[in-house]
């Protein structure tokens, strides 16, 4: 039988290829089951802890993955510079990826994504370039205008673009969690849920679990007010990283066998709902793969396997609407 380690990048089950140091840490991210919000006659629900990496984020994988194809090409030259748009835990991972290894980086992000998102990417030392959004709502105008201005860096000499959206290594950077998931249920996997932002996680992952479940269910999340991959019009929404407002320029119909569409409500709800009953501290994203994946585990039923992603940490989201707390008034004299 063939596995999804085989088609991958050096290393299966957590190893990157990578050698020591920090960067060694990415991958091997633990799976946990969902106990309390999954309703009796449901499938198993269970989610890759992404947040278990270096940055809090499932895009480690990728921005090592990106970053190493870069040098083997020979796009990114001793002493050149990266340069990145970013809704923010692409950037924080690119930017912890270049801390690692002494690489200088210039990231384009935008005020539509969290405080905390972007404070991490300077901590990490990297230069960041702050554009306004639409009253902090991710829309196509917003993204289409982080990546000409990422472009218009990138033309600078010595530059090497890492353009998520169209980078041919970085769904191969996501392999290795495919084989992570196959090992960690003992080959027992129904369905696979991940929400859309790039394609290039949905992307790798299926493509590896495939090769093993050839009957494998894939269902691609988007945002209800954003709906492109069903055909729909683009709108605005608060679901971070996910939902540009366009078709990815990788996607195609045979990636997913169903799309779903969560509102931002929902998302949020979700994620706030999982960390009070399940302990498990992620984003709005995780939100809307969890609100996903529990709808299809109704249809499955008890004998089938859904798995799906915790894609990053709720530490993100402190300084948002998600968990941040309203002041206290205050005391009555």
């Amino acid at each position: 039988m063939t596995t999804p380690a085989d088609a991958a990048p050096p290393g299966s089950n957590g190893s990157n290829g990578s050698g020591g140091g920090i960067v060694g840490a990415v991958g091997g991210t633990p799976l946990v089951e969902l106990g309390r919000i999954v309703p009796p006659g449901a499938a198993r629900i269970v989610v890759k802890l992404e947040s278990a990496n270096p940055t809090g984020s499932m895009k480690d994988r990728m921005a090592l993955a990106v970053v190493a194809g870069a040098r083997a090409r020979d796009r990114l030259a001793p002493g050149g510079r990266v340069v990145e748009y970013t809704g923010g835990s692409t950037g924080t991972s690119l930017a912890f990826v270049c801390a690692a290894l002494g690489i200088p980086i210039t990231l384009v992000t935008a005020d539509a994504f969290s405080r905390d998102k972007r404070d991490h990417m300077r901590a990490l030392g990297a230069e960041v370039i702050e554009l306004r959004s639409d009253n902090g709502r991710t829309t196509k105008e917003l993204i289409e205008r982080m990546i000409a201005k990422a472009a218009e860096l990138a033309a600078a000499p010595g530059a090497f673009f890492a353009d998520q959206f169209n980078n041919p290594d970085a769904a191969g950077g996501y392999a290795p969690l495919a084989s992570e998931l196959w090992q960690q249920t003992g080959g027992r996997l129904d369905a696979f849920v991940q929400s859309v932002g790039t394609a290039q996680c949905i992307t790798g992952v299926a493509r590896a679990l495939r090769q093993c479940q050839p009957r494998l269910h894939v269902l691609a999340v988007e945002p209800a007010e954003s709906p492109v991959l069903a055909g729909g019009a683009p709108g605005a929404h608060k679901i971070e990283g996910v939902g540009p407002g366009f078709v990815p320029p990788l996607w195609h119909a045979g990636i997913a066998d169903e799309i779903a569409a969560v509102s931002t409500a929902e998302a949020k709800a979700m994620a706030r709902r999982l960390a009070r009953e399940e302990a498990l501290f992620a984003g709005t994203s995780t939100g809307a793969n969890v609100v996903a994946a529990l709808r299809l585990a109704a249809r499955l039923g008890p004998r089938a396997t859904v798995a799906t992603i915790a894609c990053d940490s709720g530490l993100k989201y402190l300084s948002t609407d998600l968990y941040s707390a309203p002041a206290p008034a205050p005391a009555p004299a």
